[in-house]
């Protein structure tokens, strides 16, 4: 088994960057393969393209008879580009999106008159098996029917030869099956209570949108490395493996110069990106040896999330070609830094203003602090919810681990914007004296744009942190589908502001306030009500969990702990009050988390043990033998001076027995634990026994394994190591 392991490592080392050549500028290419404006001007009759942009504009319903049209240009436009199947891409709660490949061609009951066809049945609505997708027991397996709807918000696409149509995923009985209908319905409601806010500061705002960019991190192994991981290739992550000597103590990978064949990559995937309409901008070399960046342009949400998980299917075909496998596990490898997919999250209007970025009068600086101050109060409010919506098994590993944010949430603003907070905090109760609001809007909002150009300090311990325009989610998961988080934020939000204009317009009509006191009263409230929740310190010290403690905040270590907050009462009452999911549907969400959360710890705990003792075992007693014979030689040759001359080997011998006597233990008392735990029939306490019973073997036996990698001759060792896998260019 050695062999292959050395054989991959002769493969990888004798890589040589493929060919790649750039069609054309990124700006005379992006979008080529979105029917985007452009295309539909070209290819769409005038009502037919009135029609899509009042869906996307204003939701409004396309008829039947509209829709045949746009299917028209649609499919001419396809045509023209050589494709020769469509297909309604969907993202079903697997994490991942899902599609089924039909030809347009058809022919006639005789098989005469072959044709290529596509209509508008076929655009706005399939039925694709909906059994075996996760459903929460919204249904039975044996009932297959979901539909599919197509969603006009998000243009449909270009993949190879495939028109792929973004929809929604829903049950035959109307609920929602996927990840994206919870989000337009959050989209939905931060737009109508944002705009009935920022109404007390311009009239003329008619739409507000919630915008989002995220950061993408990611390894690249070579394929032929990755390939002769067991455990990578079924988890995404090693389950074993000694750390590496060497491995990003001296930081010089962060934002070195790139390697030639990851940056062979990243051209053509940018190339792959600006012909799909995904705006990406920015690449990197991350902390962790083989581990990078990419950051695309802001966007609105809904679309950002669909390029999102486009990407992450793109960026794994465009490695096959370069030979590379992409990881997307928050921690694949241990003693490195893990990836994470910080959500950069901001509001703007139909007027072209972002309400998270002051300008240079008090007015719109007051707007500002109105937004600030009520996202504040919303993570104040559902920090259980916020945390629950990050949690996943892989993403476990990854928080608190001093590289990424901690399980506690919390947020940071700097020391700046807090003092401006403070001094918020002391305005009048009541009405303010004309004296006092010339002084808060002089010296204190109207100098929150000077205020931010010295807020230059970073908190990345913060897992929810102000970053001069924007708000940093930067605890979620580098393999999450971004619509949780994102449908949670908004939501908070949403909430917030509806009760906030109801506070304020109670004070404007029952105390007779103007609207600017009413606003300064309340925001005032708010700003004491959410004191706990702002941290500036390090989120990684052992004295920040315990100040987190004493002020009530939550610090869920595990997903089952974590995801109970899905279904509190809080949860089922935000969710119902805004339209965005049902008790149902909320319910149905929870059981998929808890299922997948414990079919992953199952999965790995198969793996863990089948590897070590399937590969680590039996190499740990071939090299044993060898040690015997060897001493077994010493003895014939020196006598009684063996046990003096083969003291070493002797030691090593019974060292070796000691780790393979331990994996053995350990494995079958995991495996005990995993039949205990298979047989409980609640899905919550099948997930806390996997956590809390299972898991905790995996670093015992892992341990046992990494030690014998040490003692081992390094020609006899099976897995490809560390120093292999991330040090391999």
């Amino acid at each position: 088994m050695s062999t292959l392991r050395f054989q991959a490592l002769q493969e990888a080392s004798t890589r040589k960057p493929v060919h790649f050549e750039e069609i054309d500028r990124k700006s005379a290419i992006f979008g080529s393969n979105v029917f985007n404006e452009k295309a539909m001007k070209q290819y769409l009759t005038s009502d037919a393209l009135k029609g899509v942009r009042d869906a996307v504009q204003h939701g409004t319903k396309i008829d039947r008879k509209l829709a045949d049209y746009i299917a028209m240009g649609m499919k001419e436009w396809a045509l023209a580009k050589g494709v020769t199947h469509y297909t309604h891409w969907f993202q079903p709660l697997t994490g991942t999106t899902a599609e089924k490949h039909d030809a347009f061609f058809e022919v006639s009951y005789d098989g005469s008159d072959p044709v290529e066809k596509f209509g508008g049945a076929q655009l706005v609505q399939q039925e694709p098996d909906a059994s075996s997708f996760p459903n929460g027991g919204i249904r039975n397996t044996f009932e297959a029917r979901g539909y599919t709807a197509w969603d006009p918000t998000s243009p449909a696409f270009i993949y190879g030869t495939t028109l792929c149509i973004p929809t929604v995923f829903i049950a035959y009985t109307g609920e929602a099956l996927d990840n994206k209908i919870p989000l337009l319905r959050a989209l939905s409601a931060i737009d109508e209570a944002a705009t009935e806010v920022c109404r007390y500061f311009d009239k003329n705002v008619k739409k507000v949108t919630a915008t989002l960019g995220w950061e993408q991190e990611y390894f690249l192994i070579d394929k032929a490395l990755a390939n002769s991981r067991p455990d990578l290739m079924m988890t995404g992550r090693t389950l074993l493996g000694h750390t590496s000597a060497k491995g990003q103590q001296l930081d010089d990978h962060y934002f070195g110069s790139i390697p030639t064949r990851a940056l062979t990559y990243m051209r053509d995937l940018e190339q792959e990106c600006m012909l799909l309409g995904i705006p990406v901008k920015t690449r990197h070399n991350e902390v962790a040896p083989n581990q990078f960046e990419l950051a695309p342009i802001f966007e609105e949400t809904n679309l950002a999330v669909d390029h999102n998980s486009l990407l992450m299917d793109v960026m794994q075909k465009v490695a096959e070609r370069h030979d590379f496998k992409v990881l997307f596990h928050e921690k694949p490898f241990k003693g490195v830094n893990g990836s994470g997919k910080h959500n950069n999250w901001s509001l703007a209007t139909d007027t072209g203003v972002n309400l998270l970025s002051p300008s240079k009068t008090p007015m719109s600086n007051l707007q500002f602090l109105t937004f600030f101050i009520n996202t504040i109060k919303a993570v104040n409010d559902y920090e259980t919810l916020l945390r629950a919506s990050i949690a996943t098994a892989s993403n476990d590993h990854r928080l608190g681990a001093n590289e990424a944010p901690p399980a506690i949430i919390s947020v940071f603003i700097g020391a700046q914007l807090t003092k401006v907070l403070s001094e918020l905090e002391s305005v009048t109760t009541g009405k303010l004296s004309p004296e006092e609001k010339t002084d808060l809007k002089l010296n204190v909002v109207g100098k929150i744009p000077d205020v931010l150009l010295d807020n230059t300090d970073r908190n990345r311990t913060s897992p929810f942190a102000f970053t001069g325009n924007k708000w940093e989610f930067r605890a979620v998961g580098s393999n999450s589908n971004c619509s949780n988080a994102m449908t949670t934020l908004n939501a908070i939000v949403a909430k917030q502001l509806k009760d906030f204009k109801i506070e304020v317009d109670a004070l404007i009509e029952s105390k007779d306030m103007k609207k600017d006191d009413a606003i300064f009263n309340v925001l005032r409230e708010y700003i004491k009500q959410s004191k706990k929740i702002l941290f500036e310190g390090d989120g990684y010290s052992e004295a920040w969990e315990k100040e987190a403690a004493k002020r009530g905040l939550s610090n869920f270590k595990t997903t089952p702990e974590a995801i109970k907050a899905k279904v509190s009462k809080q949860a089922f009452t935000l969710f119902e009050e805004l339209g965005i999911m049902n008790h149902i549907e909320v319910e149905a969400r929870y059981e998929i988390e808890l299922e997948e959360y414990t079919k992953k710890i199952q999965i790995e705990g198969r793996i863990l043990g089948d590897i070590s003792r399937n590969h680590v075992i039996p190499t740990a007693i071939r090299y044993q033998n060898t040690l015997i014979e060897n001493v077994k030689g010493l003895k014939e040759i020196f006598g009684k001076e063996f046990e003096t001359i083969a003291k070493e080997q002797i030691v090593l011998i019974k060292e070796i027995s000691g780790h393979i006597e331990g994996i053995n233990s350990k494995v079958l008392a995991m495996t005990d634990e995993r039949r205990t735990a298979n047989h409980l029939t609640d899905a919550q306490k099948m997930a806390e026994a996997y956590c809390n019973k299972v898991k905790p073997y995996f670093e015992d036996i892992r341990n046992h394994c990494d030690k014998l990698e040490l003692l081992v001759d390094d020609e006899s060792w099976t897995l490809t190591k560390y120093r292999e896998l991330l040090f391999t260019k």
